[in-house]
């Protein structure tokens, strides 16, 4: 960072496996919706399209021809399953501590998840850090989610920085992809359980174990404090 780029930076952050830990729950929830409308899909094919809103994961998986209306149960069915474990949900280790360690260093926190508005209050629930944020943005506030850059540009939107003073943290390809086509720069976390290859590969900045060690190396991270006019 230097004097000549000196200004507010968004800190954004993806929400499903990257701060809760839901990729494993949304694969099972998916699974057993393809299975009830008669689409039965390999649970490993699954859990590489999570992270892709649901928007676009039936039609992913089963193809681009898929009836509209079996598009439609499948996208129900889910969101129903689905529910039945928001009771449940469980922040990753050190998720809310990195949240609010880089709100306390000046970023501006911007929630960004392809998920309902309905998932990601779930989620915040789980999170409890709603004093740190500075916005919150969903799949219901845009209209194309990830990998489409939609919901990246909307969160630097409410972050009010320019898209070269914003960094995202997500789990999946579709992170990535949604923030090389947005201008963003990305950093990348195992816990939604995809390769370090997968991620890199996929244009991710660097790569951390998860929130924890994301926060364990905060001081020299592309998170770093920003710094000051």
């Amino acid at each position: 960072m230097t004097d000549s780029d000196a200004g507010p930076r968004a800190a954004l952050f993806d929400v499903d496996g990257t701060l809760v830990d839901t990729n494993y729950l949304h694969t099972v929830a998916w699974w057993e919706a393809f299975r009830q409308a008669g689409h039965p899909v390999p649970m490993a094919d699954v859990h590489r399209t999570v992270g892709m809103g649901a928007d676009r994961l039936p039609a992913h998986l089963l193809g681009d021809a898929l009836d509209a209306r079996v598009g439609d149960r499948v996208r129900q069915a889910h969101t129903a399953l689905y529910a039945r474990y928001f009771p449940k949900l469980t922040a990753l280790p050190g998720a809310a501590d990195l949240l609010r360690a880089v709100a306390r260093q000046g970023w501006r926190v911007v929630l960004a998840s392809s998920a309902s508005g309905e998932e990601l209050a779930a989620m915040r629930a789980a999170l409890d850090v709603d004093d740190v944020l500075h916005a919150t943005a969903s799949g219901d506030d845009v209209d194309a989610t990830k990998p489409a850059a939609d919901l990246v540009q909307q969160a630097v939107r409410l972050a009010g920085v320019p898209a070269r003073r914003a960094v995202f943290v997500g789990d999946t390809v579709w992170d990535m992809a949604a923030c090389a086509e947005a201008g963003v720069r990305a950093l990348g976390v195992l816990t939604g359980g995809l390769p370090r290859a997968d991620l890199e590969a996929a244009g991710a900045a660097r790569v951390y174990e998860g929130p924890a060690d994301l926060l364990a190396h905060l001081a020299d991270s592309p998170l770093a404090p920003p710094s000051r006019p």
